[in-house]
């Protein structure tokens, strides 16, 4: 067929996200890579596994040079776990929220909604200061808790404190309780510390399209639990007005707010963050650039190409950069649920969808590797012989 530019002499650039459950992004290269082998031997390949900002993002740094470091800190439901960051050289670290406070820390089946903290979040801010971080990616996604990131706040040295002069309970839920708040005693390295908010989520912190509203039903909030959430997020930004002015309000409808259970509100407000799109920042980050530039053809992909996708999630990105750059792009997936057309408006030519080779979601994810080796060999044979 007669689909692209045939180009069997230039480099391949595989670019993809992790298939969420089954295969890491690094195990997804690899499987490209062997894939596309098998038909044009010797083809010239080069990975680099990208992330959004969410769960897989210090994967991708490590898997891109950075060295690995490890801390233990509090999970959301108090209980220690150990949590990796990743550092380089100059000082740029990527931490990652859900390493500490993340969904995979809770019990199994066993959700926290009113009382899940970003403690240990703040725990391993700090331990990447202490190991001489300058500058930190922030990724946020993936989380167990609705909190405003006060308990991140906290563990950095922020005080919150109810009626009686006590530090407020852990969670979102018993922010209705706070009374003062002072972050005069925050780590002192922030202030010459950039932090970069990275992260696809771009709701405010309240309202119907804020953080309890549209993400606590996945973190097992019940509808009397949303609404308390959001009553006391809303509190708890209003407390924060009367400490820090009139940047409290204007973060809280400020895009990034409601990232992870709000707290991007907390990372706006208290580590004076930026944010912008993760994957924007991953890429940068993890030398996409220089790679794109010895490309003749990409290759991107994710667990499930979906409408989400096209919202910030990495292939819409790296689709996105390849586009511009005059290059043509495929992606591989678990299951594809866009039509053709929302494809090519991404900029994506064509989709490999593991679920067309194997209909069965269970077998599907527990032979995504060999699956999606055949599914490169097809995307081969269409477009690089």
């Amino acid at each position: 067929m007669a689909d692209a530019a045939r180009t069997p002499s230039a480099q391949v650039l595989i670019a993809a996200d992790k298939f969420k459950g089954s295969l890491t992004a690094v195990e997804v290269a690899e499987h490209v890579t062997a894939g596309l082998r098998r038909v044009v031997p010797g083809l010239d390949v080069a990975a680099v596994p990208v992330a959004d900002g969410g769960d897989g993002t210090v994967a991708a740094a490590l898997a891109a040079g950075f060295t690995r470091h490890e801390a233990r800190v509090t999970g959301p439901t108090g209980a220690p776990v150990t949590a990796t960051f990743a550092l380089r050289a100059e000082g740029t670290a990527v931490v990652e929220m859900a390493e500490a406070s993340g969904l995979q820390h809770l019990p199994a089946g066993v959700f926290a909604p009113l009382t899940a903290t970003t403690y240990g979040t703040g725990e391993l801010l700090r331990a990447a200061l202490d190991a001489g971080a300058t500058s930190i990616v922030f990724g946020v996604g993936g989380s167990a808790t609705t909190d405003g990131g006060a308990g991140m706040l906290a563990a950095l040295g922020a005080r919150f404190l109810d009626a009686d002069g006590a530090p407020v309970a852990p969670g979102g839920g018993p922010l209705r309780d706070l009374a003062t708040a002072d972050l005069s005693g925050l780590d002192p390295r922030l202030a010459t510390t950039e932090i970069v908010l990275a992260s696809d989520v771009d709701n405010p912190l309240t309202g119907p399209k804020g953080a309890p509203a549209v993400y606590g039903p996945q973190k097992g909030a019940s509808e009397e639990d949303v609404a308390a959430l959001d009553a006391a997020l809303a509190h708890y930004a209003e407390v924060l007005g009367r400490a820090v002015g009139p940047k409290a309000a204007e973060a809280a409808s400020a895009p990034g707010a409601g990232a992870a259970g709000g707290i991007g509100y907390g990372a706006l407000v208290g580590l004076d963050a930026t944010f912008r799109p993760g994957i924007d920042v991953m890429l940068d980050v993890l030398g996409f650039a220089p790679a794109l530039a010895k490309a003749g053809f990409v290759v991107t992909g994710e667990g499930s190409l979906d409408t989400q996708t096209l919202h910030g999630k990495a292939p819409a990105g790296v689709a996105a950069a390849a586009r511009a750059a005059g290059l043509d792009v495929a992606a591989v997936c678990g299951r594809l649920q866009l039509p053709p057309e929302a494809l090519a408006a991404a900029g994506i030519r064509r989709a490999y969808a593991l679920t067309d080779l194997e209909p069965d979601p269970a077998r599907c994810m527990a032979e995504a590797g060999p699956l999606l080796e055949r599914a490169a060999e097809q995307l081969a044979r269409d477009f690089l012989v």
